[in-house]
């Protein structure tokens, strides 16, 4: 009996202890719960705090609503097309070309005007040139040429004429020649009368043409200028060596009179 109270004093002994130890446990473990929470805390705090102070201090500022212009942007080209400094891009502006001011639209009128005062030579491009066979004198053409251009042009001295395939050029009759250089403004005329043949005898027998080639004179004497003109002869048209075609003339009768 007495060893069973015993046994019993020593089991509730054992059961207090445990009990002692199960309670130190705790607060223990409780001790160890906090620590390990404030500890797991500081850890995320500290993470914070490092991708706060990691950022690069341009994230940190504020941007500007509006990117500052290049200093390297190319000047407007007369095309009006501004094109852009940086290479990479490639990319054009186009502006309206400056306008035009009041002194510009004078000074352009003014060239033209100034253009359209220009003379010229006389030629086979800038006139129309025609033959014709006239009553009086006998044996005669008259040659009439008429400046088709819009400048004034020069008739200088008279026309060289070659008949078919005729290696020399027809004589002039010097005695024709005018006081002054004949001038035609668009759409005047001017003349030459042609004597077809001389004296009967005097020279080669006279020969048909079909064909006449004028040659204009240029400022400075024995010169040509420009294209010739080209021409069908009336028919019957016979020439020889001794024949003549006078200088240019302002009047027709003053060209027929030779």
């Amino acid at each position: 009996m007495r060893s069973n109270r015993i046994r019993t004093t020593v089991l509730g002994a054992t059961a207090l202890l445990a009990a002692l130890s199960l309670t130190a446990c705790g607060a223990a473990d409780n001790g160890n719960s906090e620590s390990s929470k404030a500890g797991a805390a500081a850890p995320v705090a500290n993470t914070i705090d490092k991708q706060a102070t990691s950022q690069p201090e341009s994230a940190s500022r504020p941007r500007s609503a509006t990117p500052k212009a290049s200093a390297t942007e190319a000047p407007v080209t007369n095309s009006g097309t501004k094109t852009s400094g940086s290479s990479g891009s490639g990319t054009t502006k186009h502006t309206a070309p400056p306008a035009k001011t009041d002194a510009n639209k004078a000074g352009n009128t003014a060239g033209t005007a100034t253009s359209s005062a220009k003379t010229a030579t006389c030629t086979g491009g800038n006139t129309r040139t025609s033959v014709s066979k006239v009553t009086r004198p006998i044996n005669h053409l008259l040659l009439t040429v008429t400046n088709t251009g819009n400048r004034t042009c020069y008739a200088y001295y008279a026309p060289k004429l070659r008949f078919d395939d005729a290696q020399a050029v027809f004589p002039i009759l010097e005695d024709s020649q005018p006081q002054a250089v004949v001038t035609l403004d668009p759409g005047q005329s001017a003349y030459a009368s042609i004597g077809l043949t001389g004296e009967p005898g005097a020279g080669p027998a006279p020969r048909k043409a079909t064909h006449l080639q004028v040659n204009f004179a240029g400022k400075n004497p024995g010169s040509t200028s420009g294209t010739a003109a080209e021409l069908n002869l009336p028919a019957n048209t016979v020439w020889d060596d001794n024949g003549f075609v006078t200088y240019w003339q302002t009047e027709m009768s003053d060209a027929l009179q030779y």
